[in-house]
């Protein structure tokens, strides 16, 4: 049993989820292995007008992407993405990087 916020549930707490790969691709596109084993893509240029995001739109800065405690992260931890949006909105990998 494990409780989140008062609820209590039946069986294991899920595992938080992480993620364990990345690689900038073409066209400001992100390839990310999660902790759970899959793979996806996610496409960065409709965020690249944000804010928040803006210094990506430098390819240069793009690629310097890393991973820290889990997390993608870029400029030395000024900006970083939660692996959970890179999850839910990635689609699946379909060969797109090529290892």
């Amino acid at each position: 049993m494990y409780i989140v916020d008062g609820i209590a549930y039946a069986g294991k707490a899920p595992e938080m989820l992480r993620v364990c790969g990345v690689r900038p691709i073409d066209d400001f596109k992100l390839w990310v292995r999660f902790n759970n084993g899959e793979a996806k893509v996610f496409d960065f240029k409709p965020l690249l007008g944000t804010p928040a995001f803006a210094p990506l739109a430098d390819i240069a800065v793009f690629k310097n992407v890393y991973i820290d405690y889990g997390v993608p992260v870029w400029n030395n931890g000024d900006i970083d993405i939660a692996p959970e949006t890179l999850y839910e909105k990635g689609e699946p990998d379909k060969g797109e990087l090529i290892a």
